[in-house]
């Protein structure tokens, strides 16, 4: 073999070996950077429960959306109907379906102070008989239910036991996206499971409770899960884990944890005064788009827009107006309609809370005293009274009635309007108008008769957005409309 050819098959075996050696050296830095769970584990796992329940069994209805899941078309459904609670049935019916037979749910939890107050999801024990606890070390105790509230779905327990391993209470505020999260709790029965994930997402919210803003993760749970606790990688619990995005039932990569923050201020109220309070504004918010931020004279969609102010209301109180929108709460931004509620409820009562928001293209400074959230706050739908006589509007392509005094009633309208009784191709409908939407104002002008909203379209511009707000069944809403040529 001749020297340059010995030289060249060196190199090359040497070339080979750096870069294996280099592939070597990746693949055990790569797996050094990967998150270790089990330290953080070993730490918290004594302080999380699992929880079951008994509770006399009730006839339920055939086609109850929460006992046959939902497997077909998503899109036939409301986004609401989705979103599952993953709060798992055990399948044990003792004596068969009759009134008075008992069944048995499963669910997770963890304690929060070493007396033996227990944090769970309301959904887990609420028409509960029995709530029994099985501590890391199998004891089973039951558990006194001392309250639970609807809108965050926490409730808290009572064990009559002392020297109780505890979890450490993070701070949910201080998560970010992308950041690494851990769930420990008994998916279909099986205690301590432990799942990881980054959280995807914070201050998402859901049509089921605007007042939560919830924590999206991608960290698989399952039935049962529900009610366990969401760590951070220092161990500290940040959120508790309660609902699923699914189609199916089971995880999809999708789940939803109430902010400690928010279950911990819900379970200080509960241990003092049985009830939970909400700062409440009274108003009917929506989001911008972008039409819509032109109509306004807005450089960008953003904010929460005042679309009805409620009557004996603390907005009412204001000099808040239908057709601002709010930017900015207690100088925390307000990106959008979703970010205001959670703002609001958190807030003290009787507290006086300072507003940004745009008024006619101009920002202006409000202060309001903030009340108690009411029980029931909303309106109910009706159908539209064909008995009135309309009128067509050539320029918007839609017909208007004046509406009932029933109908305004079952709508919690308390001003004038007209109603939309028919729809042609046109720019009313190209904006979103609906057959039964109530027209209250119109580019910021009252909606009161026929001659006065064909008054207010004549003088309209061109090629322009103008804002709309209409009442329908779930509420006022600004639409944006634009007008072509004549």
């Amino acid at each position: 073999m001749s020297i340059c050819l010995r030289y060249r098959t060196f190199f090359i075996a040497l070339c080979i070996a750096s870069s294996l050696l280099f592939s070597g050296l990746t693949a055990a830095k790569s797996a050094q950077s990967l998150p270790d769970f089990t330290v953080l584990v070993k730490e918290s796992r004594s302080a999380v429960v699992n929880i079951s329940t008994t509770r006399k069994k009730q006839k339920r209805l055939p086609d109850s959306h929460y006992d046959r899941g939902f497997r077909g078309n998503p899109d036939e459904l409301p986004f609401d109907e989705l979103l599952k609670k993953f709060f798992g049935d055990r399948g044990g019916n003792h004596g068969g379906d009759d009134f008075g037979s008992e069944r048995e749910s499963l669910g997770s939890g963890f304690i929060i102070s070493s007396d033996g107050y227990v944090i769970t999801n309301r959904h887990v024990v609420k028409g509960a008989d029995k709530i029994v606890v099985r501590l890391s070390d199998r004891r089973e105790l039951e558990a006194e239910l001392v309250g639970m509230d609807k809108r965050s779905d926490i409730a808290l327990l009572k064990l009559d036991v002392s020297n109780l391993p505890v979890i450490k209470v993070g701070k949910s505020e201080e998560l970010e996206a992308g950041e690494w999260v851990v769930a420990i709790g008994s998916p279909f029965g099986f205690d301590h499971s432990v799942t990881a994930g980054i959280v995807s997402a914070k201050g998402r919210s859901l049509p089921s409770e605007n007042y939560v803003p919830f924590i999206q993760t991608d960290v698989a749970i399952n039935p049962g899960n529900s009610g366990g606790p969401l760590f951070n990688m220092k161990g500290e619990v940040v959120g508790v884990n309660s609902q699923i995005f699914s189609r199916t039932g089971g995880y999809m990569g999708l789940s939803f944890s109430i902010p400690i923050d928010v279950a911990m201020s819900v379970v200080e109220q509960l241990k003092t005064k049985g009830k939970v309070s909400r700062g409440w504004l009274g108003v009917y918010i929506q989001d911008v788009t972008r039409e819509l931020a032109e109509s306004f004279g807005m450089d960008k969609p953003e904010g929460a827009l005042v679309t009805r102010i409620l009557p004996d209301s603390p907005a009412k109180d204001s000099k808040l107006q239908v057709g601002d929108v709010i930017v900015e709460y207690d100088g925390k931004p307000v990106y959008d309609s979703s970010r205001l509620p959670p703002l609001v409820g958190m807030t003290p009562l009787n507290t006086r809370a300072r507003l940004k928001v745009i008024r006619e293209g101009r920002p202006v400074t409000i202060s309001v005293t903030i009340g108690e959230l009411p029980d029931q706050v909303g309106v109910s739908s009706g159908d539209p009274d064909e008995r009135h006589d309309s009128s067509f509007v050539k320029r918007l392509g839609i017909s208007v009635m004046v509406p009932g005094k029933q109908q305004k009633k079952e709508l919690g309208l308390d001003e004038p309007g007209l109603l939309v009784s028919k729809v042609l191709d046109g720019p009313a409908r190209e904006a979103g108008v609906q057959k039964g939407d109530i027209i209250i104002m119109f580019n910021g002008e009252k909606v009161k008769t026929l001659a006065g909203l064909k008054g207010i379209v004549k003088k309209l511009p061109d090629n322009k957005s103008v804002p709309v707000l209409i009442q329908r069944s779930g509420g006022p809403l600004f639409l944006a409309l634009k007008l072509s040529s004549k």
